[in-house]
């Protein structure tokens, strides 16, 4: 019944919930995922900083992340133009019979806008639109607890981290580190789910 998913992700926590029924639906179903980020552009570009573009790129990759974890195929893809148009038009040119979109963003103005986004795609979709409401709470939420969860879980896995090779990051409620360590020339990389405190190895980022 449905081939293809959509999971549009601008890598807020609240996209955590939408991320994980999409996945679930992808599984049951046997599915492809898309993840899609868009950066704004036009009026609501104003509103972005110069990181818009490697928080999409971020949003995006920690979802083929995710699918990797649960064998689902993924299709990555950042564009830019108005979110919703952009949606809508990527869901036409894929064939995407569904898509998984949460009903919060950010904070602030960010979330009334994302919300606007995820209610025009539903009232201009063909497709069927399952919407999610964020309700999770964050166990972690600094970036020093979820490093000493991270670093508790390499040293049982037999490392022997040393200083971060990266700065930690935050997307959909998970963070991401990357250590040094004696044991190997490339970083240990792991990923701290900020809700409920699992850590696991992040796959090695595609050539």
């Amino acid at each position: 019944m449905y081939q293809d998913v959509l999971i549009p992700t601008d890598g807020s926590d609240g996209t955590r919930r939408s991320i994980a029924h999409g996945l679930t639906i992808a599984e049951q179903f046997d599915a492809r995922v898309h993840a899609l980020s868009v950066v704004p552009e036009g009026p609501l570009g104003t509103l972005e900083s110069e990181e818009a573009t490697p928080t999409a790129h971020h949003a995006v990759d920690h979802v083929a992340a995710k699918a990797a974890h649960a064998g689902i195929e993924a299709t990555t893809s950042v564009e830019n133009g108005v979110p919703h148009e952009v949606i809508l038009e990527y869901a036409d040119e894929h064939g995407i019979d569904m898509i998984v979109m949460g009903t919060q963003g950010r904070t602030g103005l960010d979330r009334v806008l994302v919300g606007s986004v995820t209610e025009r795609v539903v009232r201009m979709a063909e497709m069927p639109i399952v919407t999610v409401r964020a309700t999770d709470d964050l166990q972690l939420e600094t970036a020093e607890e979820a490093e000493a969860l991270a670093r508790e879980h390499a040293t049982e896995a037999g490392y022997d981290v040393n200083e971060l090779a990266a700065e930690p990051r935050r997307t959909s409620a998970t963070w991401y580190y990357q250590f040094e360590t004696t044991e190997t020339d490339d970083p240990v990389r792991l990923s701290v789910d900020a809700v409920s405190g699992d850590v696991r190895p992040v796959p090695e980022p595609a050539p």
